[in-house]
């Protein structure tokens, strides 16, 4: 079983957060591949209003518990040298990144796809809830597609 790492940060994952962990693999010289999946908030506009931002709420031990399973199921299909995946929760602001998955592999295809497969898996299992707030400061709930 593989190390249990903290997935949740609060508000957006920076752009120097991002950089700072591509650094950090350039010495792992068996990699071959990264594959990176980054998820940015948009300014959708739903019903003539546009979205200003997004508040992410989830059961943290629950998801956290999702989120591993998922982990172990992608590196018993995958040949994956390592995996990192963070989720913001709070408010993150349109044109901000809710969530960052980064996977290395010897070799690209497999990076391909364990990251397709380790971003559907999240989208579809993990209970994490963005309220999608407008500029008039109504909100709905956002629906995963």
């Amino acid at each position: 079983m593989k190390k249990r790492k903290t997935v949740f940060q609060e508000g957006p994952i920076r752009p120097a957060f991002i950089a700072n962990a591509i650094e950090k693999h350039q010495t792992k010289t068996t990699i071959g591949a990264h594959d990176i999946f980054l998820g940015q908030v948009r300014a959708d506009e739903i019903d003539g209003k546009v979205v200003k931002s997004i508040e992410y709420t989830a059961y943290e031990e629950m998801a956290e518990n999702k989120f591993q399973e998922i982990r172990e199921a992608t590196f018993s299909k995958f040949e994956l040298t390592c995996m990192h995946i963070y989720h913001s929760l709070g408010n993150v602001n349109a044109g901000e990144i809710c969530l960052f998955v980064f996977v290395s592999a010897p070799h690209r295809k497999t990076a391909f796809n364990a990251l397709e497969f380790l971003v559907e898996e999240i989208k579809k299992e993990v209970p994490v809830f963005g309220k999608e707030i407008f500029e008039d400061e109504t909100h709905i709930w956002k629906v995963n597609n």
